[in-house]
């Protein structure tokens, strides 16, 4: 059981299932959302449970993804593929578990979009998209 939330606590969360495909994204959107590259992971939805919901806002930042983040604080917490039948997942900030989850990025992906102020120097493998 993996245990998360936003910095104000105002919304929680309950991971029952695995952490699975770890991936760092430098896409546009996701440096803009978080101010760096987003550190994800993907969780089945039928894992999740939230708690203050009433403090969760989503925002459809293209036609294929909402992304979700406290109405009071701010916090960038998750990303949602909006065709449930295809993606039956749902992507949580690794910032945002309130313990060490004891695994590691998979990838870098979208990195032909990576900010110029930061260079990738690890192994792991590198996506154009």
């Amino acid at each position: 059981m993996y245990k998360g939330s936003c910095l104000c606590g105002a919304i929680k969360f309950e991971v029952s299932g695995a952490l699975e495909a770890t991936d760092a994204c430098h896409c546009n959107q996701c440096r803009k959302w978080t101010g760096h590259f987003l550190a994800s992971a993907e969780v089945s939805r039928a894992s999740l449970l939230i708690e203050g919901e009433a403090n969760l806002s989503w925002y459809h930042s293209s036609e294929k993804v909402r992304r979700g983040f406290c109405s009071q604080c701010g916090s960038s917490l998750f990303f949602d593929p909006l065709d449930k039948e295809k993606h039956h997942w749902i992507g949580i900030a690794l910032g945002s578990f309130d313990k060490p989850t004891g695994t590691n990025l998979g990838q870098h992906i979208y990195v032909a979009e990576k900010g110029d102020y930061y260079d990738i120097n690890d192994d792991l493998p590198q996506n154009e998209h």
